[in-house]
Formats: structure tokens, C-alpha cells, sequence
């Protein structure tokens, strides 16, 4: 059942899982896709916090015990989610072990209320890894303008970053300079280079629901042959901004001290158009020395009928340019796109956290002591 799977992990592709609740690490779930289905990391975010929190299910004891103490529901937020991680990390500990610290991690992101504030992101970074205290740990810094420095001052500390919400070609690249100038400043400490690591987590599905969505209003025969290359264009020159990136003599200076590649992660794979095979963020972006973070659902599909036939991106750069350059054509204009889709990612994020934090309230003052 998992040959297509075992064949992405083959080609250097490292599967990791997006998701994770109390449930999924106390019933033995997780262990057993690490153990059946290759997967070698975990990444969350505030949606899946929500989710998992607000579905209540493992949470009522740890709740109750944050009530008697009359914690703030931030603190409380806090200690659920990082407990979550810390175990999490635990359970893959030995995947970390087994690849020298590449895999085997788990993410957990900043405050997303924080993400255009430098100062604060890089204190909130710090307080994180502070508190899951494990070394297969990643702290996730949104790729806002504010998050930049953030990101290399957070690395320039020895803390391993990943990058989240990238949307644009432009923007990765000002991501990798972050990194490496967080390698450097850590060099500068005299930190060991080899202990860091860092995936940039570049975001597929959710180009093509935007600019799909533009292409229909279009209505024409020409708007709709280009539905659904927009995403897939994108991450695949974003992998040809890699490969550059990191054959530059001032990556090689690094690589001597021991540092390790930041890699390309690909986030929001789930496929959300119908129309679309359910795996063709995964079939369509095999690469070595990437990252696909699945939701369950996508990993069963590619799974049960994943389509793996080598690597899919290098060779295509010509034509993901030429996708571009032909929405271009019909008026899709990228920058305006990948723009407005930070600005929503963000906004999500911190819905979902503002939800978050109001129905662990709610839980904090029902299982409160009476006065």
C-alpha cells in the first residue's frame, strides 16, 4: 500500500506529515505512519491547533489543571501546544537520530499576531524553543517583510527555522539570503553550523485557487487552458531559484563550515479543485532534497494511487516560465496575486489563533474553580 510512498522517499523526497492532535500521539497513530508509511516529520500551525484543541478530545485534563491555576489563555495555549510538540518530537526522535538531525522534526509557529513585528517574532522564537527544550524542533517564522530578520537573527542563535507562507519567487529568494546571512552571523558566534537546520515551506494549492478562480471569471477558451499551471509553474522555478542559490560561491564558504542546506518544502499540497487528481501536487513535484508536508488525507491518496515515475521539476523550467508568462497574457497579474495571498495567510492564521484562544477560554472558565 505504501510503495508509491517508499518510491518518493526514494527519490529524495522527505514525507512529512501536516497535522497533529493529542489524540493522533497518545493512540499510537503516529508511530505507525512513521513506521508504515515513511513519513520522517511533523508541521502545524494555528488552523490545526484549533482544530485539534477545539475538537477537545485528550485536552480535558490538561485543561482542568490550567483552570485551578487560573493561567491566562495565552499561557494555556501555550502549554497545550508546545506539550503536543515536545511529545511529538519524542516519538520521531529516532528518525532524527537515524538522518543525523535532517528529519524526525516537528514545527511550531510563532504567535501569527506577530508576524510583522521583528522584535517580538525573534523574542516569541526564542521562548519556543525554550520551552518544547528538544533538539528536533523547528520554530515557524512567516516569510513576512518583519519576518526577514527574524529569521536571520533567529538562525544567527543556533535555532532551527522553518520559514512558512511563502508565496512568491521573489520572496523565496529574499528567504534563502535571510538563511544564509543567519548561517554567517551564527559562523561569526562560533556556533556549530552543523547543528542548524532550516526548510523554507513554499505554498502550492492555494496559487491555483486564486488565480483559477481569476481565470473562470474570464470565461474565455484561453483563461482556461492555463487553469491549473499557475501552482505547479511556480514551485518548480522556485526549485530552479534553489539550485542557484545554492551553487553560489558564498554558499560553498558556508557549506565548508558544516552547514546544511535550507531545503525547499512544499506546503498545501492538499488538492482542493475537484478537477484535479488529488495527488498531483505530490506526482508533480518530485525533486531530491525536498520536502512535501501532506495532510492524511493526500497521504492515503498518494499512497493508494500516487503516481511516482522520478523526478518531475528539474527539466521543466522552461516551460513553468512560460505558464507565468502567459497568465501574464491574459492579465493575471502575479505580483498583485502572491501579494494578496501572504495577506490572507496571515489573516487566516491569526483567525484561527483568535479562535483558538477563545474557545480554550471558554473551556478555562467552565472547568474553573468556584470562587
Amino acid at each position: 500500500m505504501a510503495d508509491a510512498l517508499k518510491r518518493l522517499s526514494d527519490e529524495g523526497v522527505a514525507i512529512w506529515l501536516d497535522d497533529l492532535s493529542r489524540k493522533r500521539i497518545t493512540s499510537g497513530n503516529l508511530a505507525e505512519l512513521i513506521d508504515e508509511s515513511h513519513v520522517v516529520g511533523v508541521t502545524t500551525n494555528p488552523s490545526i491547533f484549533q482544530k485539534a484543541i477545539s475538537g477537545g478530545d485528550g485536552y480535558e485534563q490538561q485543561l482542568a489543571d490550567l483552570a485551578v491555576r487560573r493561567v491566562t489563555v495565552e499561557e494555556a495555549v501555550r502549554m497545550i501546544t508546545t506539550a503536543d510538540v515536545r511529545d511529538a518530537a519524542d516519538i520521531l526522535r529516532p528518525v532524527f537520530d537515524a538522518t543525523g538531525g535532517r528529519d524526525g522534526r516537528v514545527s511550531i509557529e510563532v504567535d501569527p499576531r506577530l508576524a510583522h513585528n521583528t522584535e517580538a517574532t525573534v523574542a516569541e522564537a526564542k521562548q519556543l524553543a525554550w520551552l518544547v527544550d528538544r533538539p528536533n524542533t523547528f520554530i515557524k517564522i512567516p516569510a513576512t517583510e518583519a519576518g526577514l530578520p527574524a529569521i536571520t537573527e533567529t538562525i544567527g542563535r543556533g535555532i532551527s527555522v522553518n520559514v512558512t507562507l511563502i508565496f512568491s519567487l521573489e520572496r523565496y529568494r529574499a528567504v534563502m539570503d535571510a538563511f544564509l546571512a543567519g548561517l554567517e552571523k551564527a559562523r561569526a558566534a562560533g556556533l556549530d553550523l552543523s547543528k542548524i537546520e532550516s526548510v523554507a515551506s513554499f505554498f502550492v494549492s492555494r496559487v491555483d485557487t486564486e488565480i483559477d478562480k481569476r481565470l473562470d471569471a474570464q470565461g474565455t477558451p484561453e483563461a482556461g487552458k492555463l487553469r491549473g499551471r499557475a501552482a505547479l509553474a511556480n514551485a518548480r522555478l522556485a526549485y530552479q531559484a534553489y539550485e542557484e542559490v545554492f551553487a553560489s560561491d558564498r554558499w560553498a564558504a558556508l557549506e565548508r563550515a558544516g552547514a546544511n542546506r535550507q531545503r525547499p518544502l512544499w506546503a498545501s499540497t492538499g488538492v482542493k479543485d475537484k478537477a484535479y487528481k488529488d495527488t498531483l501536487y505530490v506526482d508533480e513535484l518530485v525533486a531530491p532534497g525536498t520536502v512535501n508536508t501532506m495532510p492524511e488525507a493526500t497521504l492515503e491518496a498518494t499512497a493508494g494511487h500516487g503516481e511516482i515515475t522520478g523526478d518531475t521539476v528539474r527539466g521543466t523550467y522552461e516551460q513553468a516560465r512560460a505558464d507565468l508568462d502567459a497568465l501574464a497574457g491574459v492579465g493575471i497579474g502575479y505580483d498583485e496575486v502572491v501579494r494578496l495571498l501572504e495577506e490572507e495567510g496571515v489573516e487566516k492564521f491569526e483567525t484561527s489563533w483568535n479562535d483558538l484562544l477563545a474557545s480554550t477560554e471558554a473551556e478555562l472558565k467552565r472547568l474553573a474553580p468556584e470562587a
